[in-house]
């Protein structure tokens, strides 16, 4: 498992490095990286770090959103935060009115 472990942080971090060296996000790189590793890749990872990859899933997600979200200046925040309102808004309501319609027809 530690071997698998490291395999994850060197080539996250290598490809992390890549990716900004050729001016692309190096998240997507860090990505990129744990599908080549993983078993839709080359499989180098053990059935041990397989068996926790749903909890290593949530935290990486924790973390990316984090990183998004400490990024943000109030200022932009501010200029930005109606339409970003409106844009996350609008769509949840036409698809819970879509959903609600669907279902009372069915039943």
């Amino acid at each position: 498992m530690a071997y698998s472990l490291a395999l994850i942080v060197i080539a996250g971090l290598l490809f992390n490095w890549l990716f900004e060296k050729i001016k692309l996000p190096g998240l997507l790189g860090m990505l990129i990286a744990g599908v080549l590793l993983g078993p839709w890749g080359l499989n180098l990872l053990s059935a041990d770090i397989m068996a926790v990859s749903d909890d290593f899933r949530k935290i990486a997600l924790i973390v990316i959103l984090l990183r998004a979200g400490l990024g943000l200046k109030k200022e932009t925040l501010s200029r930005v935060g109606p339409a970003a309102l409106r844009m996350s808004i609008i769509p949840c309501i036409l698809e819970g009115s879509a959903l609600l319609l669907m279902l009372s027809l069915i039943h």
